[in-house]
């Protein structure tokens, strides 16, 4: 498909010059999209360079421009309008117009565009070129600064489908297969195949039965699953790669196991990361004990944004700028995740920050240890030692591992450390121990465990950086600073209740991606868009303030 050159001349049949006693009110109906005709729309016409590569320069019939493609994208996750929603306000809806720059009486456009439009960003990679052109965009207005301090959290996002039992999954694994290979003209088909379709196309179990009916029928759903594959592992390698047969594959590895004579036995549990609805097999199982709702399969995002750490005036909208949304598998730890946002702040050509406020879960002796050779800081809480049989934990303990020294509760200086090195992972960990000191101490019974002569201490290798931060989070300091993580919470809040954040509009990872990275561009915008609205109304009343006290001398 190929492009037609970008036109940015204005037109006499502009609805904003048309219509203009309807128009110019920063705070009235149509003041946000007059505000992203002005301040978002050109920021996007910059990026046409990097949207010209998804398409032929010479070859085939000119496309829809991609730039409005992409600010029509942007206007539907600000309005959460459905693609055909959309496209129908391109063509009837005069605020639109305005926003996208349009004439009045513009052809429209079939909301299917949208979807092709989709699929050229993730097939090039530029899912998030929109929230970066929205972050320059700001950032050339003054409103994004290079080296604020950020914060950062996660929260889950349900995937687009229904949950299943095991019993449901794999018989729709199977229908889904079956009903694939069917398409197939002159496919030799087993003798078996018209009990299959029978049993998995045709027909449902009663739902209602028992559930050790239930459980006969998920080992006889097994079997088959375990015989369509070893039909199709006869066939061609075309179809042998099919996708659903693939998903087939993986549910059957993922619930059952062959044993010793060759049969299917169900698994007792399933491994992590498992196909739970066969038509979202991306979608995972996983569970947070901080959320209200405390299981889901889907994926978790992770949201960062500045901080602003001087308090605003009363009614003062944020000043907090969306900087990044990282969408993950389910199962991902926080602990790993900070690596993958700044990738992500380094794609979109921003700048790490200095100080990063997080939670428990984030932090790590590791990532701490990272941070401080990068010269930057990670200010968060850690996790406190775990105890045993109310034993005194690690934290009790004086630990100064460069120096391969402990001193314990009672002062007593250890005896011995080892180093010690996992080969599988190459973690690394410091042994301490205390031989022939702890007989007749007074703190025995509260330090050794049953038939323990005398303690011994693990601690990781960046144990001092962790003892450290244990000991300077309880200080008031540290806690009166750790408030400026607190806003990251109400930024959650605004995405999912005011943007649907919560729920994916669309099935795989690629495509809840982008989404979730138009929903941060989208949020931006609005709040640009109230703070310019908060700004006009103190420019008005102070104009109409200097005009009382003109009129009063």
């Amino acid at each position: 498909m190929s492009l037609r050159p970008a036109s940015t001349q204005r037109s006499l049949l502009e609805p904003g010059l048309l219509f203009g006693r309807l128009f110019g009110q920063p705070e009235g109906p149509a003041g946000r999209f007059e505000f992203f005709a002005q301040k978002v729309l050109p920021g996007l016409y910059a990026l046409r360079p990097r949207l010209e590569v998804m398409y032929c320069a010479t070859n085939g019939r000119p496309g829809e421009e991609p730039v409005l493609m992409l600010a029509v994208s942007l206007l539907q996750f600000m309005e959460r309008l459905p693609d055909r929603q959309a496209a129908e306000a391109c063509t009837y809806d005069l605020r639109w117009k305005v926003a996208l720059g349009r004439e009045a009486d513009a052809p429209g456009f079939h909301p299917t565009s949208l979807v092709k439009f989709r699929r050229r960003l993730e097939k090039h990679g530029l899912e998030g070129l929109g929230l970066e052109g929205v972050l320059e965009a700001m950032r050339q207005a003054g409103h994004l600064p290079r080296q604020s301090p950020q914060r950062l959290d996660s929260t889950h996002v349900m995937g687009c489908l229904s949950r299943m039992s095991r019993l449901e999954c794999v018989r729709e694994a199977v229908r889904l297969a079956l009903e694939g290979l069917e398409a197939e003209a002159g496919l030799a088909r087993p003798e078996a195949w018209s009990v299959w379709w029978e049993r998995y196309v045709e027909s449902q179990p009663d739902w209602r039965a028992p559930a050790d009916q239930l459980r006969l029928k998920l080992v006889q759903a097994g079997a088959d699953a375990r015989a369509v594959l070893g039909w199709v592992a006869t066939l061609s390698a075309e179809l042998q790669g099919r996708p659903a047969v693939g998903v087939l594959r993986r549910v059957y590895a993922e619930n059952f196991e062959e044993g010793t004579g060759g049969e299917s036995t169900v698994r007792r549990a399933q491994p992590a990361g498992a196909v739970h609805n066969p038509h979202e097999p991306q979608a995972q199982w996983s569970t947070k004990a901080t959320t209200a709702q405390k299981e889901w399969v889907g994926y978790k995002v992770q949201v960062a944004e500045t901080v602003a750490e001087e308090a605003g005036a009363a009614g003062e909208p944020t000043r907090s700028v969306i900087t990044a949304v990282v969408t993950q598998p389910a199962i991902t730890s926080d602990k790993a995740s900070v690596a993958e946002v700044e990738a992500a702040w380094e794609k979109s050509g921003q700048e790490l920050p200095g100080k990063l406020y997080v939670d428990a879960g984030y932090t790590s002796g590791r990532e701490l240890a990272r941070m401080q050779e990068q010269g930057r800081q990670l200010q968060g809480p850690m996790q406190p030692a775990p105890e045993r049989d109310g034993r005194l934990s690690a934290e009790e303990f004086d630990v100064a591992v460069e120096k391969r020294q402990a001193v314990c509760p009672a002062g007593h200086l250890s005896t011995q450390c080892s180093r010690l090195e996992e080969g599988r992972t190459g973690r690394v960990t410091f042994r301490f121990e205390w031989t022939g000191v702890c007989g007749d101490c007074p703190l025995r019974d509260r330090c050794l465990g049953k038939d323990q002569k005398h303690r011994s201490l693990l601690v990781g290798a960046h144990h001092t950086l962790v003892q450290g931060r244990r000991r300077e989070q309880s200080t008031e300091a540290f806690q009166r600073d750790m408030r400026h993580r607190n806003g990251i919470e109400g930024t959650i809040s605004e995405l999912v209740r005011g943007h649907g954040l919560r729920r994916a509009r669309y099935r795989g990872i690629a495509k809840v991606r982008l989404a979730n990275l138009m929903i941060g561009a989208a949020a931006n915008c609005r709040r640009w868009w109230r703070r310019r609205v908060w700004e006009a109304q103190r420019e008005k009343m102070a104009l109409i303030g200097g005009a009382a006290t003109a009129a009063v001398s």
